[in-house]
């Protein structure tokens, strides 16, 4: 999920490894089917969906269709959910503001604003994973020399590039992103509220892989985001007990209306 557009999927549209497939002779694509049918399927199963013979397949094809039966099947195995998000009491000067999702008696966290004790802003999200997996970390950080970067995977996704800086002469407002692909229940990371500074609670339906999204902006007191081209904004609240105030936007661009 690329960070700022993207989201997570059950099953992703790339193809399965070429290097797997270059060894089979016979089989130049693999064959895709429903998702739930595909991980109950056994391999000899999988080989007649893939209308190979296996009685006169060579070990060196049935070794590349081997390895792109397992590449399809880790693949297919369900991201652990992320639970209760274990993030700790806030320390002194540190503040945090969600962005959650209602569903019913649950409250699904999608996106995260922290302020830390040292007056640097970060923007996060939580991200269920393998174990087995390189940890993802997505988040975006706007340091007091004014530097700003989104990172995921440790590396930067974009230049960074400076705002100004934070403090004192802080003055008009910086945008901090755009932020889409949402799946939070899907990602199962459970929003307690004992553990946020404010909360933008949003109804189910609002964010979603493929609609909805969430800018944030650092605006100097007295002043306002300036106007985006936002098609609906469905809910904006302005968190005023840190400088610059933190405003947190909810909706719809208009290029991704439903």
């Amino acid at each position: 999920m690329p960070f700022v557009n993207g989201g997570n999927a059950a099953l992703p549209a790339r193809s399965v490894p070429l290097a797997s497939c270059a060894r089979v002779a016979r089989v130049t694509t693999v064959r895709r089917h429903p998702t739930n049918a595909t991980a109950m399927m056994t391999f000899d199963e999988w080989l007649a969906y893939q209308r190979v013979d296996k009685a006169s397949a060579s070990a060196e094809e049935l070794a590349g269709l081997r390895d792109s039966y397992d590449y399809v099947r880790r693949e297919l195995e369900p991201t652990p959910r992320l639970g209760r998000m274990k993030l700790g009491p806030m320390p002194a000067g540190e503040h945090r503001y969600a962005v959650a999702i209602r569903h019913g008696a649950d409250l699904w966290l999608t996106l995260w604003v922290r302020r830390s004790p040292k007056g640097e802003f970060f923007v996060l999200r939580p991200v269920a994973e393998r174990p087995e997996a390189p940890p993802w970390n997505p988040h975006s950080s706007y340091h007091l020399d004014g530097r700003f970067h989104m990172k995921d995977h440790d590396r930067k996704m974009l230049r960074p590039h400076r705002l100004q800086p934070l403090g004192s002469t802080f003055r008009g407002a910086e945008h901090l992103g755009h932020y889409y692909g949402h799946d939070p229940k899907g990602v199962g990371a459970i929003c307690d509220v004992a553990f946020f500074s404010g909360i933008v609670e949003v109804a189910s339906g609002v964010l979603g892989p493929t609609r909805g999204g969430v800018a944030v902006e650092l605006v100097e007191p007295g002043h306002v985001p300036p106007e985006a081209s936002w098609f609906e904004i469905v809910t904006r609240q302005c968190f005023r007990d840190v400088v610059p105030w933190i405003v947190i936007t909810v909706g719809r661009l208009a290029n991704h209306a439903a």
